[in-house]
């Protein structure tokens, strides 16, 4: 039904204004008690076997909303009553800010995928804080993992960058489950440039203190989402950066400004258009990026899989490949209300199918394997 609908309507629709439509209907079913425990019950049936944990975290699952769906932190009830294990809003900047000039996001639908170019259009760590602070302070309908992912204020100058994101740290991380740095969008003038190491590292350690600071006695997980249009040095490079710092967590990865080489099969009226590509066609360099990821560190971080995600195989691809998390967020539009459902059964079917006992002794295996047969390799020549 919702694919009949999404051609019949959605499709004709202005993306931002369907995406504020269907998000309105969300949060208004959430905010009906009888309403919401229904669509809960069909949306988001729980199962034992995928319970999570993730920086000391404990979820439902692994499957969660990516950030840049709800901004400001107005439905997060509504996305963990349709069945996202973990909410990831944002990105929320120091200042509150309008974004990018409309039209600024746009639908690929022969490729499943988005472009957008919103420009961090939220009201501000402020605003957001006081709306978290209310929440944390009622009743929630639904108890989540709320993650928080903050950015750079597009006013603000690269130079003073670190103040911006400490200023939004000391506001937001008492609300926070987990912070995420986010200096890889391609839409704020000069962010990844921030990717680079030199500057990465005193803005991760200056977060990192202010966060410990303003929560005195709880250490909130810092986790930063990095580009799939970095440099395999460069990915090498954060990862040893995460390490040294002691990070918990890397995302990988947010949109790509890449468009040759993806296979895209829409028309250059839709390609052409400037922002981030999300969706289907980023799905193989951000599996890249996360395997070469989790060669680099193992264990030692979480490292949360987004990035193309639209089926259980593509979510089961990245366990397997090292993410203790999957997100996702273009999928959701494509495939409607029961995505997670899916996704979720899928995910139980799969881990039931497998030699691996709980959804944690499946993570890495890919990489685990792929060294046993090294080994056995190396055994047998030196047997020869």
């Amino acid at each position: 039904m919702y694919q009949l609908f999404f051609r019949l309507v959605f499709r004709h629709m202005d993306p931002e204004r369907a995406h504020h439509l269907a998000f309105g209907w969300i949060r208004l079913a959430a905010r009906v008690p009888g309403s919401r425990t229904f669509v809960a019950a069909l949306l988001a049936p729980r199962h034992r076997a995928l319970r999570t944990e993730a920086f000391g975290l404990r979820m439902h699952g692994p499957f969660g909303l990516a950030a840049g769906f709800d901004k400001n932190a107005v439905g997060i009830d509504g996305m963990a009553m349709v069945g996202f294990d973990h909410v990831e809003i944002g990105t929320v900047t120091a200042q509150p800010q309008p974004g990018n000039p409309k039209k600024r996001l746009f639908r690929l639908v022969a490729d499943r995928a988005l472009i957008n170019r919103m420009g961090f259009n939220n009201e501000g760590s402020a605003a957001v804080a006081a709306r978290l602070a209310a929440r944390g302070a009622g009743r929630p309908a639904f108890r989540t993992t709320v993650g928080v992912n903050i950015g750079k204020t597009k006013v603000v100058p690269e130079a003073e960058a670190v103040a911006d994101y400490v200023t939004s740290t000391e506001r937001l991380a008492g609300h926070a489950d987990y912070l995420v740095v986010n200096v890889s969008s391609p839409n704020t003038p000069g962010l990844r440039n921030l990717q680079a190491v030199d500057q990465l590292r005193p803005l991760l350690s200056a977060v990192r203190e202010a966060a410990d600071r303003t929560v005195p006695g709880r250490r909130v997980p810092l986790l930063v989402k990095i580009a799939p249009d970095l440099a395999d040095e460069d990915v090498d490079a954060v990862a040893d950066l995460a390490v040294e710092l002691g990070l918990d967590g890397i995302i990988a990865t947010n949109t790509t400004i890449a468009r040759d080489g993806l296979g895209l099969a829409s028309g250059p009226e839709l390609t052409a258009e400037t922002g981030g590509l999300s969706g289907a066609p980023l799905r193989a360099r951000s599996l890249e990026v996360l395997r070469r990821l989790y060669a680099r560190v193992g264990g030692r971080i979480t490292l949360v899989g987004v990035g193309g995600i639209e089926t259980a195989d593509d979510a089961w691809e990245r366990i397997l490949a090292g993410a203790t998390l999957v997100q996702g967020y273009s999928g959701f539009i494509y495939a409607g209300p029961f995505w997670s459902r899916r996704i979720h059964r899928g995910l139980a079917a799969r881990l039931a199918a497998s030699p691996y006992a709980t959804l944690a002794d499946a993570i890495g295996a890919e990489a685990r394997a792929a060294d046993e047969t090294g080994e056995a390799h190396k055994a047998d020549k030196e047997n020869a």
